[in-house]
């Protein structure tokens, strides 16, 4: 299955002809009056702002970048990416405490995972989620994602050898969220990786791909990720590997906010970046076979993030799934789930971040799965909290049907 991507300008605001269908597919628009919209922010914005700075305002910051206005642009207008450049272009204001903390995954991981069990029997605790929404305005209402006590990282480390006695090989940019968070996610992607004679290999030093950095207001952090992270790439591809990844999040910054929000180019590697269920299902209709367990059943429904309805990816998903014997398949509704990274988890935004998401809670209560499955994290983090489903990536369906 092909693939046909068109590479627009960020800058190509005069081609919108104020339709006002991005202002209608707006999820924060609906419940945040504050906010003036994708049309009045991004392009009619544009034109102002290139006349006066002056015309920029804060309000741009309820934008949560899901790229909703993008997917439904008849234009091929990148609304949300001139959003989030006027935002690194013309706010110099220094990001909060509580935004610091939030962005800095990397750091806030190796921190924490030496102490995961107290970290995470600290920040469950009500008292905690006080005094962080009191001091810091991150919502007390907010569950945190727990910290794991042994990083992805250590453990295929220790599965190097075995590894390398594959035939073929790929890298895996894993992420702050299986490193720090949930290994088990790419030891589930090892397992299904090797059960189609593929090998997998770390890549040489991998940093966050740094979307919260750029959503608040730390884009110079996020330009070096951006830089060594390519480098990395290019090395793993100058070796002739592909890089395949588990999140659609981290895919989407890579291959495309890298060039357009922060000028770093990705040309060498964009093209052997891909999501892995797109890798898969690619290998698996060249003819390579899977051997499913008879025994497995589950009621699954699937959850398209926004930034994989950008990619244009979520096709790849929902075919893998279906072709699982024995799981009762359910697409969800294209509906954002509302958290947005760190947006969701901001005092100021927790109840827009819930009102956004409410659509998709009672639709998948209404289905009542044995799991949603979804390929970001944040989206699983907020579907748990606030619908009590488990959340699970599609890689991990599959690790869980294959024999």
């Amino acid at each position: 299955m092909k693939i046909q991507e068109k590479t627009v300008s960020p800058h190509n605001f005069e081609e919108c002809m104020k339709c006002t269908v991005c202002t209608a597919y707006c999820p924060v628009l609906q419940a945040n009056p504050l906010y003036p919209g994708p049309k009045q922010a991004g392009p009619d914005g544009e034109r102002l702002r290139l006349k006066d700075p002056y015309f920029f305002t804060n309000t741009l910051k309820y934008c949560m970048n899901c790229k909703r206005c993008e997917v439904s642009c008849p234009s091929g207008v990148h609304v949300a990416d001139l959003i989030q450049a006027a935002r690194i272009k013309y706010d110099k204001s220094a990001p909060k405490l509580r935004d610091r903390i939030l962005a800095s995954t990397d750091f806030m991981g190796t921190l924490a995972r030496p102490f995961a069990p107290i970290v995470n029997g600290v920040t469950s605790l009500g008292i905690t989620k006080t005094v962080l929404d009191a001091t810091l305005k991150i919502d007390h209402n907010r569950t945190f994602p727990k910290y794991s006590a042994h990083s992805f990282e250590g453990w295929l480390k220790r599965h190097s050898k075995e590894q390398a006695a594959f035939p073929e090989q790929v890298a895996y940019y894993h992420g702050c969220y299986v490193n720090y968070n949930y290994p088990q996610l790419g030891k589930d992607l090892v397992k299904v990786l090797n059960a189609l004679g593929v090998g997998v290999q770390l890549l040489d030093g991998e940093k966050c791909c740094g979307i919260a950095m750029i959503t608040n207001g730390m884009s110079e952090s996020a330009r070096k990720n951006a830089n060594h992270n390519v480098a990395v790439l290019e090395k793993a591809v100058e070796s002739g590997l592909s890089v395949v990844t588990t999140s659609s999040t981290c895919t989407l910054t890579i291959r495309e906010e890298y060039p357009e929000l922060l000028g770093v180019d990705n040309s060498k590697v964009k093209d052997s970046l891909l999501l892995a269920t797109r890798y898969i299902f690619e290998k698996i209709e060249k003819g390579a076979q899977l051997k499913f367990r008879p025994d497995f059943h589950m009621k699954v429904a699937y959850h398209t993030p926004c930034h994989m309805e950008k990619l244009g990816w979520g096709v790849f998903s929902e075919k893998i799934l279906r072709m699982i014997p024995g799981v009762e398949f359910t697409l969800l509704d294209s509906n954002c789930c509302g958290i947005a990274g760190t947006y969701g988890f901001k005092k100021e935004n927790y109840l827009i971040s819930q009102a956004i998401g409410a659509p998709l809670f009672e639709q998948i209560k209404t289905v009542n799965p044995d799991a949603v499955a979804c390929d970001c994290e944040t989206c699983k983090w907020q579907i748990e909290m606030s619908t009590g489903y488990k959340v699970l990536n599609p890689i991990s369906i599959l690790a869980q049907a294959i024999e």
